[in-house]
């Protein structure tokens, strides 16, 4: 599905989000958040979890605390969490399509790059079962990179992973399932391309370049990069 292409010299590099985008871990910060909050007898449905995906840790915390009214500060919501994701995200599956499109850019010499709002310390937890095609990457930022002053929807992630490939943010397509990593793309001067959760709101993605079901849908061709085998 279309939002706003424009005309755009040919794509150069590729960077992409992770969770929810290459990696299916959103289900997994939705199981553990849910679990916390009922210890206070709240609940984390879908109308708060919408407005947390792709923001950073610090961030994604403060807003559930106060949203929940949870009587807790941030570092002690972190550090409720961390033992349970530690156990949860070293089973994490590939999104459908994520590998195949990786592998194919790889093997095209075309460069590539992860840029996570994920601390590195998650990075490598939610990796585990898929460091082959992971190694694959030119690059990878992540939001505790000490180049990184502000986490997403501010640009950092992906202007430091632009400078690290060599390109042009001009000349860099962002792969994106959040609005705030579209908006990230966006501010970076970057095309971006978002593949949403079904259950988001089309109308959050209207900044987007492009919005598409799944990465098996990217029309490599039209901005003169390989196409994917029939």
């Amino acid at each position: 599905m279309s939002a706003q292409q424009d005309n755009r010299r040919p794509i150069k590099a590729v960077i992409f989000d992770m969770d929810g985008l290459l990696l299916d871990t959103e289900g997994i910060y939705t199981e553990v958040t849910e679990m916390i909050a009922r210890r206070y007898g709240k609940h984390f449905d879908w109308s708060i979890k919408q407005n947390t995906i792709g923001r950073g840790a610090r961030d994604f915390s403060g807003y559930i605390i106060d949203t929940l009214q949870l009587p807790l500060s941030v570092d002690e919501f972190l550090a409720m969490r961390q033992p349970m994701l530690d156990e949860r995200f070293p089973q994490a599956q590939a999104m459908p399509g994520a590998e195949a499109l990786v592998r194919h850019l790889a093997t095209h010499g075309i460069p590539i790059a992860v840029g996570t709002s994920s601390s590195v310390h998650y990075f490598h937890a939610k990796i585990t079962r898929h460091q082959a095609w992971f190694e694959l990457f030119d690059t990878v930022v992540t939001a505790d990179d000490p180049q990184v002053t502000a986490a997403k929807p501010a640009p950092d992630i992906f202007l430091v992973a632009a400078e690290r490939l060599g390109i042009d943010p001009a000349d860099c397509l962002v792969f994106e399932d959040s609005p705030f990593g579209v908006t990230a793309a966006k501010a970076a001067g970057m095309m971006a391309v978002a593949i949403p959760d079904v259950h988001m709101p089309p109308e959050r993605y209207r900044h987007a370049d492009l919005i598409l079901g799944s990465l098996g849908e990217a029309p490599l061709a039209q901005w003169g990069l390989p196409a994917m085998p029939a």
